[in-house]
């Protein structure tokens, strides 16, 4: 069991304070005084920033360098087969103050087409203008720590429409007529969308005609020029919507034109899907969906990989055409990976979700444990829906997964993370990379002889045992 340390990550729209208190110990002082936004810290085996390790004996690695030296040990032979010698996930802790970039992650030939490209061309891997930094697709999925405000895929034609047609905004109602031109024969433009229809990827030959007018309208917006007029615009409609999701959809579209007062592509945001989760709700983004975090804190799991395609709402770098080229323009709704496989998701003195999307790469936990444990909301619409078989798995404590590679994190007060070669105390903030070769991985309340050692924010209860929460990711393989 090794002590793994985040890579703190700086970014504009980063919090002031969220991720400084739940890492104080993790952090220089200098980040903790200087007054600069924090907006991530990763738990990574990214080549570009790896994450330390330290051994039980004092000494340190990083989780690649790891890897590759023992490959089996750290990841398990099925891991190390299907995915190489690498951890194939990335695992964040993310808290966005304001709204954040408009963005698509690439598929599996675009991410590989266009990191092979940039590399030609002789494009650092720090420069900014870089959009590809690996050549691996990337889906995420992101587990609410508290609510957390998100736009995820495209809506209905029709609850574009309705959004759209309230706000008194020229380029809103080129976007309304984007979306209600009809073409039904492959090939023929609407007078007007010339250059948007050049952009459309070779795939849309066999898209229905809704994807390629839902493309029109969302390209109309990202390449608009700026425009300082709609932001009153926006809040004017917004006091005359009266459907509750597209009330949800004005809100956040004004947050962001507050953020980017003369950036177009914040109509966008009327066409997406508002999601607002609460603690231990969760929302799977495949690669090739478009969509833009709002406000919040929250765990944030995907591929091993740092692409990002950006179109709007930020002062990086946009890789417009890119992302057009692998924007999924399929209406539908955000899905939720705790509905679909749940797991063991009750223990005796506390709460546990699993949260499975169809990916093999990576899965994630979250849990509460202690005799002060309280359920969260989601749970009691998971024992609505599963009550008689959470009542037969009910278990004294989280018992998660072997051969694979696991990284639990406290996230409140203290747990006791336990291997079948060690156990370690963990308070808030702190993490451990659990190697394969470890086998099970229990977690439970910390006992009192853990008192003063990291308990703060800790729940004593009945013998002495102090309870906190925790999150665990790891692979589905």
């Amino acid at each position: 069991m090794y002590v793994i340390r985040p890579v703190p990550k700086r970014y504009a729209w980063g919090s002031y304070s969220r991720l400084q208190t739940l890492f104080a110990d993790e952090l220089p002082a200098q980040m903790l005084d200087d007054g600069q936004p924090l907006a991530e810290m990763w738990f990574s085996g990214h080549p570009q920033s790896p994450s330390r390790l330290e051994a039980p004996d004092g000494s340190f690695t990083t989780v690649p360098q790891a890897i590759r030296d023992h490959p089996e040990a750290m990841v398990g032979r099925r891991v190390s087969e299907q995915f190489g010698p690498e951890l194939p996930f990335l695992f964040k802790i993310i808290a966005a103050r304001i709204p954040l970039s408009l963005q698509v992650h690439p598929v599996d030939f675009e991410a590989r087409a266009g990191f092979n490209a940039q590399n030609a061309q002789g494009i650092a891997m720090d420069a900014p203008e870089r959009s590809f930094h690996d050549a691996e697709a990337k889906s995420e999925m992101v587990v609410a720590l508290e609510p957390f405000h998100a736009s995820v895929g495209f809506g209905t034609i029709r609850f574009m429409l309705r959004n759209l047609s309230m706000v008194g905004h020229p380029l809103a109602s080129r976007m309304v007529e984007a979306l209600t031109e009809r073409t039904m024969r492959i090939g023929q433009t609407p007078e007007g969308f010339e250059q948007a229809d050049a952009m459309m990827p070779v795939s849309s030959m066999v898209w229905p005609d809704s994807r390629r007018r839902i493309f029109r309208a969302f390209y109309t917006a990202i390449t608009a020029p700026p425009t300082d007029d709609l932001q009153a615009q926006l809040r004017y409609a917004s006091l005359r919507v009266s459907d509750p999701t597209s009330r949800l959809a004005f809100r956040y579209a004004l947050a962001a034109a507050e953020a980017f007062p003369a950036d177009p592509s914040v109509l966008t945001l009327l066409m997406l899907n508002p999601v607002s989760l609460q603690e231990g709700e969760s929302v799977f983004i495949p690669a090739g969906t478009p969509h833009a975090y709002i406000h919040g804190t929250a765990a944030e799991i995907m591929n091993n990989s740092d692409n990002v395609l950006r179109a709007g709402m930020t002062v990086k770098h946009k890789d417009i055409p890119r992302l057009l080229h692998t924007l999924n323009c399929q209406p539908g709704a955000p899905v939720d990976p705790a509905d679909s496989q749940f797991g063991d998701m009750a223990t005796r003195d506390g709460n546990l979700i699993v949260y499975r999307p169809h990916i093999d790469q990576f899965m994630l936990a979250y849990g509460t444990t202690g005799p002060h444990a309280q359920a969260w909301p989601v749970m009691d619409r998971v024992h609505r829906r599963y009550g008689a078989l959470l009542r037969q798995l009910t278990l004294g404590r989280v018992n998660q997964g072997r051969n694979k590679p696991r990284i639990v994190l406290c996230t409140h007060g203290m747990v006791r993370c336990s291997s079948e070669q060690e156990s370690r105390v963990l308070s808030v903030g702190q993490a451990v990379f659990v190697p394969a070769c470890e086998g099970w991985v229990t977690v439970e309340s910390a006992g009192d002889e853990s008192e003063g050692v990291a308990g703060r924010d800790g729940q004593a209860g009945r013998d002495g045992l102090v309870g906190g929460s925790f999150l665990m990711a790891t692979t589905q393989v």
